[in-house]
């Protein structure tokens, strides 16, 4: 993960993939022996040029091939407002609402690869006490933990950034340093996080559950801020509306 005090910095906070330093990390386990000043800022370079060259690959998908955008109608909006997300874990449930008067795109995203299927099995992959925690990531299935924060749906969301504040509840859309490359990855603060208002896309809030999310942060994690122990999700969407009035699909 990348490595940057969330405190003074909004650029990259929620970046997930490995860093520089992670990089040579993994390439001095594997050259230790013999490696030639010369060599070593050779791989060094090259190190350089993949992570800068590619920053997309943990928010979209290394193959990501399009940007995606479009309008929608007052009526979509609507339902939009109406649904509500809820993340079953083993620690409880979270229950989210929606703004898609703010960002409609990565609402509809959101409830889209919910309604898949896309999110259940993943993980909380990245969790900070006094920032947020991070998930949605399909690669954190995987048991190499080390390709945790690096996948995502195979596209990219427009940014749209908004008015919307990061204070303790929010929900927002994890990125990498180019503003279109959200995919999957979103973040839930747990605290506020101002800094990051207007850098990244908050589409929806915690409407019940922040102790199930102050819970989740708490767990012991590893270097990457990973939890030791999975936490896993299971997302359902449901109709706020048709709840309150008892009707049925």
């Amino acid at each position: 993960m990348q490595e940057v005090d969330q405190k003074t910095s909004g650029i990259g906070l929620v970046i997930s993939f490995p860093s520089l330093n992670l990089w040579l990390r993994i390439i001095e386990r594997i050259f230790a022996k013999g490696m030639t000043s010369m060599k070593r800022w050779l791989l060094l370079f090259c190190c350089a040029a993949l992570w800068i060259g590619f920053p997309f690959g943990n928010a979209m998908g290394a193959d990501a091939p399009d940007v995606r955008s479009r309008t929608f109608t007052p009526q979509e909006v609507s339902a939009m407002a109406s649904a509500r997300a809820v993340i079953h874990t083993d620690f409880g449930d979270i229950v989210l609402k929606f703004f898609p008067e703010a960002a409609p795109n990565h609402v509809d995203n959101f409830i889209s690869l919910a309604r898949k299927g896309f999110y259940d099995g993943t993980t909380f992959h990245r969790v900070i006490p006094g920032f947020m925690i991070q998930g949605g990531d399909p690669n954190s299935r995987d048991a190499d933990r080390m390709r945790h924060g690096t996948g995502g749906p195979g596209y990219a969301l427009k940014a749209e950034f908004n008015q919307r504040n990061h204070q303790r509840g929010t929900l927002s859309m994890a990125r990498s340093r180019q503003p279109d490359s959200a995919g999957s990855q979103f973040f839930i603060c747990v605290a506020d996080a101002g800094y990051l208002d207007k850098q990244y896309t908050v589409f929806g809030e915690v409407v019940d559950g922040m102790t199930v999310v102050d819970a989740i942060v708490s767990q012991d994690r590893d270097s990457r801020d990973n939890p030791i122990k999975p936490v896993k999700m299971t997302v359902v969407i449901v109709d706020a509306e048709k709840e309150k009035t008892g009707a049925k699909d």
